[in-house]
């Protein structure tokens, strides 16, 4: 149909006239709402982000090794969908006084995150502060 026809009928439709290819012979043109349209067309051309986030898990000095196991399902999750993770343990009051024990705590953990799958390990504990941070992410 020609140009005038199919602004016509778009406004007898109360919609709007959208030309999507002017290029091709004879030119392509839509008749709906201008809004959704330029909605799917972002939508589409979004950019999907993947592997910029640093995910952070945390792990306490009491934690139950049921719940280890959990963080340890969601760690891998993280890992594979390309995420930096970031584990955390936190000392607090009393647990202050037993930092090996904890720092072997945290140990154990990554051993069985690099049993599920190869995994680089970037340490970043530092002796001083009440927390280990260990910066993990997929090979």
């Amino acid at each position: 149909m020609n140009r005038e026809e199919a602004l016509e009928k778009a406004r007898e439709l109360s919609l709007d006239l959208i030309l999507v290819s002017a290029k091709a012979n004879p030119p392509v043109a839509k008749i709906t709402e201008a809004g959704k349209y330029l909605y799917q067309q972002q939508k589409k051309h979004r950019v999907k982000k993947s592997g910029g986030a640093v995910k952070v898990i945390t792990i306490k000095f009491n934690t139950s090794p049921h719940d280890l196991e959990t963080k340890l399902k969601q760690t891998k999750t993280f890992l594979e969908k390309g995420h930096q993770v970031q584990v955390t343990m936190r000392l607090r009051g009393r647990e202050n006084a037993l930092r090996f024990q904890a720092k072997e705590k945290l140990t154990n953990f990554i051993e069985a995150i690099k049993k599920e799958a190869p995994v680089k390990v970037q340490d970043q504990t530092s002796s001083r502060s009440r927390q280990f941070k260990v910066n993990i992410t997929k090979q």
